[in-house]
């Protein structure tokens, strides 16, 4: 499909900027002011300034497992050696937690002032000021949501989901069952579902108000991304050769055919983020390429050439005028679509 395009017609040759970091991009990572790091797998932090140059902060002496931005401003990271690090804009590096020596494979933060780190079967919640509970599951954390309001967290796990409320006086998860091993999580917009990605090449859904299961099946891989469009009215899904969109309107995905966009390379899509605003979604593949597609229209936009290495990361800006991306090799960049 891109196998003409020039690479001068992609977008990052005419108004983007990328680097080649050295480690696996595990994150990239926008906080809520815009500001755009690059976690890296090898602790690193590399904040990435449009007009300016980049600056690289060691967060972790030892391995970056996961990522995200923090409430109002500046980095979240989770280490292999065990500790929760918070990195502000400026490059300053502060420990807010210490698990000692294990693994902290995901994190989450909310607006609101809640921060999620998961420790094998623990979720643990943190506030501004510190450590407020610690969830416990029935097997090792695969993935953590926070719903839009920061009313609940969610976490998949085998078997299955838990939903907890943050700030219930007695901790009692709503079990969403179903057999296998559950990873990547994503609550819907409104909130009224939950979808998880599976260790075999499906998705699990549910919907809250009644419990009813949703099947998301046929997928040629293992989906790793997930991502729901600003109004909810699609879910974007690596995993196949194509972008996956399932619809989330006029009664859900049962009982439907996925719309697939820009697909036909017999590459594997690896990555999927939809715009803030838009119904756009861009997507990454495993040759590195990265592309924006119009879901309506079914418009394709090239915007980064392939490279060789699959994208790991790929994330837009709050305003939705930059898209991110990065690779298991440690190229990184991204796009100004506001640009003239």
């Amino acid at each position: 499909m891109m196998a003409e395009v020039a690479e001068s017609d992609f977008l990052l040759a005419q108004r983007g900027v990328a680097r080649e970091l050295g480690a696996w991009v595990i994150g990239a990572v926008f906080d809520a002011r815009n500001r755009l790091a690059f976690a890296l797998a090898d602790g690193t932090l590399h904040l990435a300034a449009t007009e300016e140059p980049w600056s690289s902060v060691t967060a972790h002496d030892a391995g970056l497992l996961s990522a995200c931005a923090d409430m109002q401003e500046g980095w979240l990271t989770g280490g292999d050696d065990g500790t929760l690090m918070r990195t502000a804009p400026d490059g300053t590096v502060t420990k807010l937690a210490d698990y000692k020596g294990k693994w902290i494979d995901h994190v989450a933060a909310h607006d609101s002032g809640l921060r999620a780190a998961a420790v094998g079967k623990a979720l643990h919640l943190l506030g501004p000021g510190g450590p407020l509970k610690t969830l416990t599951h029935p097997s090792s954390v695969g993935g953590i949501a926070f719903d839009a309001k920061g009313k609940r967290v969610a976490a998949s796990h085998y078997n299955g989901a838990s939903v907890w409320f943050v700030g219930a006086k007695e901790d009692k998860p709503r079990v969403l069952e179903w057999k296998g091993s559950h990873h990547a999580i994503a609550f819907s917009p409104d909130g009224t579902h939950v979808v998880t990605a599976m260790q075999e090449p499906s998705l699990h859904g549910w919907r809250l108000t009644d419990g009813q299961h949703m099947r998301m099946s046929g997928y040629p891989g293992k989906t790793r991304s997930l991502s729901f469009t600003a109004r909810g009215r699609w879910l974007a899904t690596s995993g196949a050769e194509s972008i996956v969109l399932w619809p989330f309107f006029g009664g859900g995905p049962m009982g439907k055919a996925p719309t697939e966009l820009a697909g036909g390379d017999e590459v594997f899509c690896s990555a999927v983020a939809c715009h803030p605003q838009h119904e756009v979604v861009a997507a990454g593949f495993g040759d590195g390429l990265v592309l924006i597609a119009e879901i309506a229209s079914g418009k394709v936009v090239p915007v980064a050439p392939p490279t060789g290495s699959p994208v790991s990361a790929l994330s837009w800006s709050p305003n939705g005028a930059l898209l991110a991306f990065g690779t298991e090799t440690g190229r990184a960049g991204f796009v100004d679509l506001a640009r003239r």
